[in-house]
This record gives structure tokens, C-alpha cells and sequence, in this order.
């Protein structure tokens, strides 16, 4: 039996249990409107305009459902977010919601979040300057790294991706200067990582997106970059951490790149409250799957959302309604 036939058994058996005791003809398409609150990302970012693309989907559908996007920091702000109340949905990397619901650091508690898809796969890059000092990732120590923002799934991702390196340690301050043996992570978000890699006030940038990441296709196009493989380091992580690190590549002609470069993978999950009502998730995941081109158009070039990879959520259960969805799809 292949892994994505357990994955759908396991599925299609959690759903007869958890639907069992649900009310039937729970539709968003009768009633007053729902309004669900989406924590994306920081204005501009991926996550945000997914949360634009989505809010006007949801709008354009007929359905009973108005998405409201809220900018933030991104994964680890908005499984916090989640878990306390203040918005329904949220997006986050893998890594970070299995963080949150097994409750480990940077969270004090399992998180209360369930999933209703995985929506497409984030790229790891690790960016230099092709002129400058840094050829590999054990290059980096002592040296200034765009490491993420603060509540960032890249500030998660890089800090594992040092460590694993052995360049592990907190960023810089007056009282503590950074260790010799570890990287200076800079916990700047994307543009301001961009700016600085640019002005080369840091020597190297963590980023985790699609491909193209526009921002960095733009800085391809004004420094001659060098791409570093992280695909070593996908085993060391997954045997830390689990399955939710995958070995993928950055392919040859994006960002100018005369051959594919090894990365590491995570996918990035549209989660939910449980308390969202099961008719309003599976109404939402009907649009999800009939807009999915325009939702990932500005997102990440040729991905495809497909159910038999949507149930891939780990050690994040799936929501109720989200089990009735794709009940629906596999009859």
C-alpha cells in the first residue's frame, strides 16, 4: 500500500468517526453571512496576497462567507492568533503549525488548530552574493544572515538549517555578542532582507516561499547571486523534527540559475478554529479548489492543488468539515 493510500484510509477513517456525531445540512448558503478573520502574512508577502486572492474568491462565489485577511507576522503570530481566538483561519508553514498543536518551543501549549488543506510546497533559498566570501552554509559563521522575521516560518526554518550546520545561537545583542562558532542571525523580513543582502550589510538571506519569489527575481536581476544546495541537511531535520522537511529543487532557468539547485521543502497548511462550523470549511474548501489557479497565481509559478496531496497534514488533524469535503471528492 503507498503512502498516499494510508493517508487517504486514515483520512476517509477519522472522517466516519468525527462525522458521526455532527448535524447534517450545515451549509454556509442559508443564514446570515459568516465572517472568518485570515491571518496571512506581512503586507506584500505571499501569505497576504493568497489572503487578498482568497477574500475575493469567497466573495465572487455565492457562498454565505466574507474573508476578512489580517496582516501579521506570519506563521508563529498567526497559529498564536488562532489558538487565542482573534481570528477563524489562518496560514502556516508546516514545521510551525506542528509546533504549535504538539506544543513545542516556541509554544508553551498545544495550539488549538486544525487544518483544512496543504496548500502548496514553500522553497528554502539560501542567497549570497556570487562575488562574495560564502560558498557553503558552515561559511556563515561569525557572519551577518537575514535570518527571517520575528514570528516567522523563515526565522523557524533558518534557525534549524544553522543548528543542523552547528552555527546555531541567539542573534546578537549589546550584552551578548554572538559566539564566533555561530552564525549573527538578523531577524529582518523579506524586503528589508532584500535591502540588506543588496547594500551587503548582511553576507547571506533565508527565505521560504514559492518560485519565483518576485522580490528575489527582481535581485537576480541586479546582483549576480549564488543559490546554496540545502538539500543535505533535509535528513538531519526530518529525523529532529519529522516528515514535514522534503527534498526538493530549485530548477534551472528561475532567478537565472544555469543548474537545479537542492533545497529543502515545507508545505504551508490553510488551518481553522474547530468551533468554524463544518457547512462554512467545507464551503470554503469548494472555492479553494474551484479558484486554486488564481489563488496560487501570485503565490508560486506551476504548483497545482490537488485533494490527494491537500490531506497531507501531518500531525494536524483535519478539521470536521474538511473531512466531509473530501469525503465528497473521493465518494
Amino acid at each position: 500500500m503507498t503512502s498516499a493510500e494510508v493517508t487517504r484510509r486514515r483520512v476517509m477513517g477519522f472522517g466516519l468517526g468525527a462525522l458521526a456525531g455532527l448535524p447534517a445540512g450545515c451549509s454556509g448558503d442559508s443564514g446570515p453571512v459568516r465572517r472568518l478573520r485570515l491571518a496571512t502574512g506581512p503586507e506584500g508577502g505571499p501569505y497576504n496576497a493568497f489572503g487578498q486572492a482568497l477574500a475575493r474568491a469567497v466573495a465572487a462565489s455565492g457562498h454565505r462567507i466574507e474573508i476578512v485577511p489580517v496582516s501579521t507576522a506570519a506563521s508563529v503570530d498567526n497559529l498564536r492568533k488562532l489558538d487565542e481566538g482573534s481570528v477563524e483561519l489562518a496560514l502556516a508553514m508546516a514545521d510551525v503549525a506542528e509546533d504549535a498543536v504538539l506544543g513545542r518551543e516556541p509554544f508553551l501549549r498545544p495550539a488549538a488548530a486544525t487544518a483544512l488543506a496543504r496548500v502548496y510546497v514553500n522553497y528554502t533559498h539560501l542567497i549570497v552574493p556570487a562575488d562574495g566570501p560564502v560558498n557553503s552554509v558552515t561559511d556563515l559563521a561569525g557572519r551577518p544572515v537575514a535570518a527571517g522575521a520575528a514570528g516567522s516560518g523563515v526565522q523557524v526554518v533558518a534557525e534549524r538549517v544553522l543548528r543542523a550546520a552547528g552555527l546555531g545561537g541567539a542573534p546578537a545583542t549589546a550584552f551578548a555578542p554572538v559566539p564566533a562558532s555561530a552564525a549573527d542571525e538578523r531577524q529582518l523580513g523579506l524586503a528589508a532582507s532584500v535591502t540588506a543582502l543588496r547594500e551587503r550589510s548582511v553576507d547571506a538571506l533565508f527565505w521560504s516561499g514559492g518560485v519565483p519569489t518576485p522580490a528575489l527575481a527582481d535581485l537576480a536581476r541586479e546582483l549576480t547571486l549564488r543559490f546554496l544546495p540545502l538539500d543535505a541537511h533535509v535528513g538531519p531535520l526530518r529525523d529532529r523534527y519529522g516528515p514535514v522537511y522534503t527534498a526538493v529543487t530549485l530548477p534551472a532557468g528561475v532567478y537565472g540559475l544555469t543548474e537545479p539547485v537542492g533545497t529543502i521543502g515545507v508545505g504551508n497548511y490553510l488551518l481553522a478554529r474547530a468551533d468554524v462550523p463544518q457547512g462554512v470549511a467545507r464551503d470554503l474548501l469548494q472555492v479553494v479548489f474551484d479558484r486554486w489557479r488564481d489563488l496560487l497565481r501570485e503565490v508560486t509559478a506551476g504548483a497545482r492543488l490537488e485533494p490527494r496531496f491537500a490531506i497531507s497534514t501531518g500531525e494536524v488533524r483535519l478539521h470536521p468539515g474538511a473531512v466531509a469535503y473530501y469525503r465528497s471528492v473521493y465518494g
